[in-house]
């Protein structure tokens, strides 16, 4: 599989979907199905039995993935693409709109 140009903790904004327009911290990635999970992104309502970290069960609100083509990495407050190149012998991401490196 190509490199993912999305990492944990950046900040991306949801680009199709119910979440359309909303942004969020990149919590985990699933590489192996391109899925990323955003934090307050995508939240589903789950029913819980009772277990020894939930004492009570219920129904809860998590976040669930989404596909990675979804989402759009934020660059100084604007969605960007994010392309590589070699700086100094290394493999760095930067913005496609204004050419800065992101890391």
């Amino acid at each position: 599989m190509s490199t993912l140009k999305i990492k944990k903790g950046d900040t991306v904004k949801v680009i199709a979907g119910k979440d359309k327009d909303k942004e969020g911290k990149v919590v985990s990635i699933d590489r192996k199905n391109g899925r990323v999970l955003v934090e307050g992104i995508n939240k589903i309502t789950k029913h819980e039995k009772p277990s020894a970290a939930n004492q009570n069960g219920g129904i809860v609100q998590k976040e669930a993935p989404i596909d990675i083509s979804n989402v759009m990495y934020v660059h100084k407050g604007k969605p960007t693409r994010i392309g590589f190149k070699i700086e100094n012998g290394k493999k760095v991401r930067f913005a496609k709109s204004t050419g800065d490196i992101v890391d």
